[in-house]
């Protein structure tokens, strides 16, 4: 299996994790937004050096920063993660958010559907916290994820998307999470997988993303093709304190293409809406390791 560069588990002890759940049960998350940034971003931008270099070259190479601006983007991004980790842990300890739903009449739409449902998220944004606020009532939603080290975090997330009809899927070093993958999409339900890091296979398509190729996994649009369901792409993007806009897009290949060139034609639209995303929201960009893979120089090209 293909080393994970960067596996983004949640960091810290359980006491610490059960003691921050008990303080957001009744502190306001904007107070406790600015201990974060006064004193936990600086210090972890001193140790995680790797991910601070990552997040730099992203913020001049991909967004086109000056060297100040690029700093301060490297420093409100390390803030912004942090409101999403303390979000999720808010959300454990009963706290609500509020969400600006951009397509969701398309989504109920595909969910009444017979067919299985492909749904894409990335790590840009917030999408597991939309599994805490949303039911899967129409059927049920299986969500794939790479298994979190805290036993309280998996706890807790457990017990809250099996209420709300969302099943846990763990990437499995065996690869046995593809066979519950298709047996789901075979049932006509819904599975949600990230498309933006390649774990496991070696399998990779090319596209541009902010004007440079980058690599994107090929499994999840593959299988897409393989099971002839429809695909949407769900980006969940903090907007303020307590409000999130879910942003869900169709994406589509033609079907009079070759089914072996239509999973290249679905990463591309994917990758074209994410861009569009990071262009909105540059902030919220949460690979940190070196995701385009090159000394600064490519160029968009033939795919």
């Amino acid at each position: 299996m293909q080393q994970r560069e960067w596996s983004g588990g949640t960091q810290g002890s359980q006491w610490m994790h059960r003691m921050l759940i008990r303080s957001l049960k009744v502190l306001n998350l904007r107070f406790v937004y600015l201990g974060m940034a006064l004193f936990v971003v600086p210090f972890y931008m001193l140790l995680a050096h790797k991910g601070y270099l990552a997040q730099y070259r992203y913020f001049r190479r991909r967004q086109g920063y000056g060297v100040w601006r690029a700093f301060r983007g490297v420093y409100m991004n390390h803030y912004r993660f942090g409101q999403v980790i303390i979000d999720r842990f808010a959300a454990y300890a009963g706290r609500t958010f509020q969400f600006d739903l951009d397509g969701y009449d398309l989504f109920c739409q595909l969910c009444q559907q017979p067919e299985g449902l492909l749904v894409l998220s990335s790590h840009a944004g917030n999408y597991e916290l939309a599994g805490y606020a949303f039911k899967a009532a129409a059927k049920r939603f299986n969500m794939l994820m790479l298994p979190d080290a805290s036993p309280t975090v998996t706890h807790y997330r457990q017990q809250i998307l099996s209420k709300n009809n969302i099943r846990l899927i763990p990437i499995a070093d065996d690869l046995s999470h593809l066979f519950l993958l298709n047996e789901a999409l075979a049932g006509g339900e819904i599975v949600s997988m990230a498309a933006d890091r390649i774990f496991g296979s070696p399998r990779s398509v090319i596209c541009t993303l902010l004007g440079t190729c980058a690599p994107f996994p090929l499994g999840p649009f593959a299988l897409a093709v393989q099971r002839q369901v429809p695909v949407v792409a769900i980006f969940v993007m903090k907007e303020s304190a307590y409000r999130y806009k879910v942003c869900i897009r169709r994406i589509e290949a033609d079907p009079s293409l070759p089914r072996r060139q239509q999973p290249q034609q679905l990463a591309r639209a994917y990758v074209a809406e994410l861009d569009s995303i990071l262009r909105q929201y540059p902030e919220q960009w949460f690979n940190y390791y070196d995701f385009w893979k090159d000394n600064g120089d490519n160029k968009p090209g033939n795919d």
